[in-house]
């Protein structure tokens, strides 16, 4: 085939939710090449290489969901009554329940009055019935039932809430609250990596001395444990489960039951690490896993009571089979590595025989792990209920990232919901002219589906557990993401679309289950409608200070900006406030090549556009001539207060100044991303007791609750 698309494969294409034209950036018209068009329809499962080829696709893609008796899974809304398809016989009779979650009687479903032609399917006709799922469905998970003489099918039900917004829990007015990376956030008990206690201890500081009403905090997803393990939050080995490496030894209920010897070693270990917290290093994941992992085995040696024993129990059944999938890799990866394509053929499916036998050897392993993340549930749910106790109306907001590690748990047990032959990225934008490869393999729209949204919903539910919020990363990666085929550049991919209805409903449905807010991460190249969308919805978009602009290029003034949104100055794709003042964003990608216009051009819109929102602080009295650096960053907070956004971020770098950015997108060795003790302007590190008292980081909460002086 050329690059120019025949209609059969444009036609396939769009069967298949994948773009084969798109506004780029620079909102010119593109197109993308067959080439990209067929490699990611391979990734689906279609092949479509030939013409011959392309229309059989099309007629299975056709034919496909009169194969099925019932849709795999029906996604609706509150208050909203939705029509659902069956597939019987020609002329046979049907009849159609739906069992509510509560256990409550079943509901029989009237039947609509349309007619349907009977299609032909292998050689007999299959007709077509309409049911009505009434509006007055309660919120949850439901079961609808199809029953044709001997033939009985079933699928999920979901009512989703039309409108999330703010939980009960929030005041009338703004919230405000730190955004921080939470490894960096390191105290003098720290294993020179932040954990849980410290999250903990940050956000009753926050609370009580400062009025803050949240703690944001990176993705605290799990990497490999087998080393190297990779730097990034956002490119985890699952998104379900927690990373080990925030546990606080010393706060699990068995480390006080320690012998003598036992306990004497851990103390050991922690003083040889504590010794870390206070160099300016980058941070050690390899060794800070290496010994929190020899005094976990310590600890995990102490038999726990009957009490603790059966909490244990109940934690496990709650995660069920995912949390064994999860523990049995991390089991695996330990003796094998952490590529799970390179291991032996026999343990690359979590189905077959030899990884149940390999169930069974590493049985202790295994428990292991399970136990780690029963212990991080522990200290997350501590962490939320300090932060709640202190007053904070939200308390801990998690992050949930885009995607996992190619070579990760989730792309080893969930291998049929996940697409190969692809990665994740985005197209070029004003911020990477040259487009970003994320590495990460993404759902199959098809096949997650067809899984009822389970492993989506129940990724949900344990990040959720403990969590007052949940920020989505690239949320509009719920209605398409960027695919980018193996061995292409990022900038010749294409979009693929997904079922926003069900991503966004189940997303709200849980978060309203759990008492939580969602924000969603709209920055970039996003299609306005989307926006539109996620506020019918409730969920809450992200505005940034240095890219919220009216129509004509000029700083958007502060009164103008969306109010249901998280505001903030920076974000961590760039340099915190006092870095990004001296255009450290500009000197960063200019070393690395990232730029396509000359540096002095670069340099020069930069400072014009950070000198367009300067003098709108100076007209408006918040920043004093001849002000200085701390001054200018707490005037850019008053912006943020005069905002009508419930939630305002602080970037925790800017309560201590500074000036290192934590990530540069479109980067891996190049630059030392998500490797950055927390540190001052001079790059002396801050532990969290340092800034406890901290007249600067009092400045700047006084500031974002739009007091303090000008």
């Amino acid at each position: 085939m050329t690059d120019d698309l025949s209609a059969a494969l444009a036609e396939l294409a769009a069967a298949y939710g994948v773009a084969t034209e798109f506004w780029d950036w620079r909102g010119q018209h593109t197109r993308a090449p067959s080439s990209t068009v067929t490699a990611v329809l391979a990734a689906l499962g279609v092949a479509a290489g030939t013409d011959d080829e392309v229309r059989a696709a099309l007629r299975a893609r056709d034919e496909a969901p009169w194969r099925l008796m019932v849709p795999s899974c029906v996604v609706t809304r509150s208050g909203t009554a939705r029509q659902v398809f069956v597939h019987v016989p020609h002329g046979a009779s049907v009849q159609v329940s739906v069992q509510p979650e509560d256990g409550s009687s079943p509901r029989q479903l009237a039947q609509v009055d349309r007619y349907v032609h009977p299609r032909p399917i292998d050689g007999a006709l299959v007709g077509e019935a309409t049911f009505e799922v009434a509006a007055d469905l309660p919120l949850g998970w439901h079961e609808l039932r199809a029953t044709s003489g001997d033939r009985v099918a079933s699928c999920p039900v979901v009512v989703t809430p039309s409108f999330l917004g703010l939980p009960p829990s929030m005041p009338d007015g703004p919230v405000w609250g730190f955004m921080t990376q939470l490894y960096a956030l390191r105290s003098r008990a720290s294993w020179d990596h932040g954990d849980l206690a410290d999250l903990r201890e940050l956000a009753r500081w926050s609370a009580t001395d400062l009025g803050a009403g949240f703690v944001l905090v990176n993705p605290l997803h799990a990497p490999s444990p087998s080393p190297p393990l990779e730097p990034s939050p956002y490119l985890p080995v699952t998104r379900r489960f927690v990373s080990p490496l925030y546990l606080r030894v010393e706060a699990i209920e068995e480390y006080a039951a320690l012998g003598d010897l036992a306990r004497g070693q851990v103390e050991r270990i922690a003083a040889a690490q504590r010794q870390w917290n206070t160099s300016g290093s980058l941070l050690d994941r390899d060794t800070v896993w290496d010994t929190k992992r020899t005094a976990l085995g310590l600890v995990h040696a102490v038999p726990r009571s009957p009490d603790r024993e059966s909490t244990y129990e109940r934690f496990r059944e709650l995660e069920g089979a995912g949390l064994i999938d999860f523990a049995t890799w991390c089991a695996l990866a330990e003796v094998h590595g952490g590529v799970w394509a390179t291991w032996p053929e026999e343990l690359r499916d979590p189905t077959s025989p030899a990884v149940a036998t390999a169930r069974v050897d590493l049985a202790s392993r295994i428990e292991f792990y399970c136990w780690l993340q029963w212990l991080a549930d522990e200290q997350l749910a501590a962490a939320q209920e300090q932060a709640t106790g202190a007053g904070m109306p939200l308390g801990i907001v998690h992050d949930l990232a885009v995607g996992v590690h190619p070579h990760g748990a989730d792309t080893w047990a969930l291998q049929d919901v996940m697409a190969a032959g692809v990665t994740v990225g985005a197209p070029p934008d004003a911020f990477n002219q040259q487009g970003q490869d994320w590495s990460q393999p993404p759902w199959r729209p098809d096949q997650l589906a067809a899984a009822a949204y389970r492993p989506y919903r129940d990724m949900l539910r344990t990040v959720l557990r403990h969590a007052g919020g949940i920020r989505v990363d690239h949320v509009p990666g719920l209605f398409r993401l960027w695919w980018v085929p193996e061995g292409a550049s990022p900038d010749q991919g294409t979009y693929v679309g997904y079922d926003h209805e069900a991503l966004i409903g189940i997303l709200v449905l849980e978060a309203w289950r759990s008492g939580a807010l969602v924000v969603g991460e709209d920055l970039g190249t996003v299609e306005p409608w989307v926006r539109d969308y996620l506020a019918e919805r409730g969920v809450l978009g992200t505005s940034i200070l240095w890219f919220e602009r009216d129509h004509d290029g000029l700083p958007l003034p502060p009164e103008s900006w969306r109010e249901l949104c998280l505001a903030a100055v920076t974000t961590h794709d760039l340099p915190p406030t006092a870095g990004y003042l001296t255009g450290e964003h500009v000197r960063i990608r200019e070393s690395l090549g990232l730029l396509t216009r000359t540096p002095e051009e670069e340099r020069r819109v930069d400072e014009e556009e950070r000198e367009q929102w300067l003098a709108l602080l100076r007209d408006r009295g918040w920043l004093p001539d001849g002000a200085d650096e701390q001054q200018t960053v707490e005037a850019l907070h008053r912006a943020l207060a005069a905002t009508p956004s419930r939630l305002l971020g602080v970037a925790l770098t800017d309560a201590v100044g500074d000036r290192r950015a934590i990530n540069q997108p479109g980067t891996s060795d190049e630059y030392p991303n998500w490797a950055l003790p927390l540190a001052d302007g001079s790059g002396r590190p801050v532990l969290l007791e340092d800034m406890v008292g901290s007249a600067r980081a009092a400045g700047l909460a006084a500031a974002v609750r739009g007091g303090g002086p000008a």
